[in-house]
């Protein structure tokens, strides 16, 4: 059996967030990561970008600038998974059966890809995007020329769909959307992707269902289209990885299946914190629990959580965000993430522009820029402090 003191189960942003936050803050004592892909922590935003177009190989992911550097840092990585949680042990049970006691605990276990319930949906060529090897197996088939199929239109599903087209397949977006993130940003930022996946030569299909794929993966939609394809991606989003969570019997969310954490990411049992994608965290600003899917939110609560096992005082408190780029083009935002009443959009001219967000009582909620970056930075601030949307 091996002993630790602290014990971070993940190897995406938030678990190495943990890691290298609590030797920051001075903890002391054996630091194990456990990293689950058998890699030790690296970038995922370049997976439906950079990687897919090939302009980046996997070597140049690693989020640590120096192999060396988590050594350095008395940090050991190892690959393996957890298959359950002891609370009242303090301990975890790996697969093959080897345990490791802790002292603490980060939970730091991300999400998982939803494979949607249609037939054919597990046949081959058929792909899901999450990790490095799902990044290298879609691009191994999209070769230039390729026919695909990208159901979802959320932002994995537009970045992917602009990096296939610019890779010289012929693109095809299902959603059931009637225009790309519509219910999150609103129609007139909406009809904006659309334009930009327009000129790109994607043809999107908005407002359809995907209901089966056949054979040689000709696909069907619910207006009885049928659409020839050599591979399929599926972006139908994510849902929280809380199985290890609740081998330890964590509070739950009910409605989003997210580990209930505090602002110090504290989830209902001693010692165990949990950081990222999987949980559903109290935000000290915002004063309600929130859940978001943002890389840099993981980040941020992996650095709580690892200052929280050192036995320093911290707090989630930044403004949830992050940047997309769709094609050449790029978007940030910042935005609370539980929903908005209002939208207004400034056209800059040139193709900037910004779209305010705020609630009933006019408090600004939200920010995206498109060649803004004054507004993002001022919306940052209007958000946090509460303030009246421009």
């Amino acid at each position: 059996m091996t002993a630790c003191s602290l014990l971070v189960v993940g190897g995406g942003p938030a678990g190495h967030a943990a890691a290298t936050a609590y030797r920051e803050a001075g903890g002391a004592g054996d630091v194990i990561l456990l990293a689950g892909e058998g890699r030790a922590p690296y970038e995922r935003p370049p997976l439906s970008k950079e990687l897919l177009r090939s302009e980046v190989g996997p070597e140049s992911l690693p989020m640590a600038d120096d192999p060396a550097e988590y050594e350095r840092q008395g940090i050991t990585v190892r690959h393996g998974r957890a298959l359950a949680l002891h609370a009242k042990d303090r301990r975890a049970g790996l697969a093959g059966g080897e345990s490791i006691t802790y002292e603490h605990c980060v939970l730091a276990t991300g999400a998982q890809p939803l494979r949607p319930d249609i037939p054919g949906a597990d046949r081959p060529r058929v792909h899901l995007l999450r990790t490095v090897a799902d990044a290298l197996a879609l691009r191994a088939d999209a070769v230039p020329g390729a026919r695909v199929v990208v159901l979802g239109s959320g932002f994995i599903g537009c970045e992917a769909a602009a990096s296939l087209t610019l890779r010289g397949c012929a693109v095809t977006l299902v959603t059931q959307e009637p225009a790309p993130q519509a219910r999150r940003l609103g129609d007139e930022v909406a009809a904006r992707l659309a334009g930009w996946l327009a000129d790109l030569g994607v043809d999107a299909r908005y407002g359809r269902e995907l209901t089966a794929i056949g054979d040689h993966l000709r696909t069907t939609l619910d207006d009885g289209t049928a659409l020839d394809a050599d591979l399929v991606l599926l972006a139908a989003g994510v849902t929280p990885d809380v199985r290890l969570a609740r081998t330890a019997s964590l509070a739950i969310d009910r409605d989003g299946g997210e580990i209930l954490t505090d602002a110090a990411q504290r989830t209902s049992a001693p010692r165990i914190l949990a950081a990222g994608d999987c949980c559903r965290a109290e935000h000290a600003l915002a004063g309600r629990p929130l859940h978001v899917e943002h890389w840099g939110d993981a980040l941020a609560q992996g650095a709580v959580a690892g200052w929280t096992a050192a036995g320093r005082e911290a707090a989630w408190d930044t403004v949830p965000g992050f940047w997309s780029t769709i094609g050449t083009e790029t978007l940030k935002y910042a935005a609370w993430g539980d929903g908005f009443a209002t939208t207004h959009l400034v056209d800059h001219g040139d193709g900037a522009f910004t779209a305010w967000y705020a609630d009933d009582a006019g408090t600004c909620v939200g920010v995206l820029t498109h060649d803004r970056d004054p507004d993002y930075e001022a919306g940052q601030r209007l958000i946090a402090e509460g303030a009246t949307a421009p």
